[in-house]
């Protein structure tokens, strides 16, 4: 079954794209985070854009998941 009934028929699909590639960033920022921190760990400013980023794309793939899988009231 499907996710969100009230997306339109192609929105689905564009929706889990963006969804693929949020996350795929996200991972990659994890990364880059845990790397500046262990080589750089003076380097804050970058540290804080680079978090203050990842926390906005996981924002929206809760977003993204909240769309494609409704709460189903029991």
């Amino acid at each position: 079954m499907t996710g969100g009934q009230d997306l339109a028929p192609g929105e689905e699909r564009d929706l889990r794209a963006e969804l693929g590639t949020i996350r795929a960033e996200h991972a990659d920022l994890d990364a880059a985070i845990a790397a500046i921190s262990a080589t750089d760990p003076g380097n804050t400013m970058t540290l804080q854009r680079l978090k203050k980023r990842k926390l906005a794309l996981k924002d929206r793939i809760a977003e993204i998941e909240d769309r494609l899988l409704p709460d189903i009231i029991a």
